[in-house]
């Protein structure tokens, strides 16, 4: 009789769960489309050197003609967001990309080849890890002059380690397979072995963390921008523009620092809700217990 009244509950429990995730991943899914077409289609139609600067108009509050209010030489705020997001997420990408080659590399020879090469790389590994990333990000950005490439290089060269770590457990994992065992006593070479076997093994996982890696590099990068190593002050990146409202904060207008930390957080909420999805997926075991 218990088990009869349990079996509906964990039913009731899994439909709920399954309900939730559904509405979470439409959610993200839309916060992102709306991200991505506004990156596309506002900046063609509307050139950010063609808005003038009004001081007569500098840092109105939000209105029916500007709805972010404008900046403090008068310009909309709403279009100077979406530009800013529009590089930052260029950002994000190029060192998401950048971080994934790279950790995927390191991660994947150090599990294929083992012994001594697998033990120096993660020692490699855990003497970058020991340093704080803002740290050696400010270090790798003060040798360059400022731009979008000195902040990607930084950003990448910080963040593969997490990738390397996800790669070579994966790695190791799949060479304790029988079908490895498999090809390798049928004489299949170690570089087969690698390009037919591990890599596609590995690739959604580091996919996965290219992904998760994108909004972390966002936030990276707008904090080297807001200390001012970044992007230089006048390319529009929401790290540029919240740098830029700091006087206007202290002042009493919240707007101008108030909108380019959202368009920060909304794609970060909506990426990590798609990717956590993408997970549950590529995971059988948390598939198996979602479907309960």
């Amino acid at each position: 009789m218990a088990e009869a009244e349990a079996a509906p509950r964990w039913r009731s429990y899994g439909t709920a769960r399954r309900t939730t995730r559904t509405v979470r991943v439409r959610v993200s899914a839309a916060l992102l489309t709306a991200t991505v077409l506004a990156v596309l289609l506002v900046p063609p139609l509307v050139q950010l050197d063609q808005q003038a600067v009004d001081l007569a108009a500098k840092l109105r509050p939000p209105s029916w003609e500007h709805p972010f209010g404008t900046d403090d030489v008068g310009r909309d705020l709403l279009l100077r967001c979406v530009y800013g997001l529009r590089v930052s997420l260029l950002v994000g990408v190029a060192a998401a990309l950048t971080a994934t080659v790279i950790g995927t590399a390191v991660g994947g020879a150090a599990g294929a080849l083992g012994g001594g090469v697998d033990r120096a790389v993660m020692r490699l590994v855990d003497m970058f890890s020991s340093v704080p990333h803002l740290l050696l990000g400010i270090f790798v950005v003060a040798m360059f002059r400022p731009g979008v490439w000195p902040v990607v290089i930084s950003v990448a060269l910080t963040h593969w380690l997490s990738t390397a770590r996800i790669v070579r457990a994966e790695v190791l994992s799949l060479r304790s397979r029988p079908y490895i065992d498999a090809a390798v006593s049928g004489g299949a070479s170690r570089w087969r072995v690698v390009m037919r076997h591990l890599l596609p093994g590995v690739l959604p996982q580091a996919a996965l963390a290219a992904v998760l890696m994108v909004p972390h590099a966002m936030w990276h990068e707008s904090a080297l921008s807001f200390l001012g190593l970044g992007l230089p002050t006048h390319t529009a990146s929401l790290g540029t523009l919240i740098q830029t409202a700091r006087g206007s904060l202290l002042a009493g207008q919240w707007w101008p620092t108030l909108f380019p930390g959202l368009f920060i957080i909304v794609p970060t909420l909506a990426i990590a809700g798609l990717a956590g999805a993408w997970r549950e997926r590529i995971n059988p075991r948390r598939r198996s217990e979602l479907m309960l």
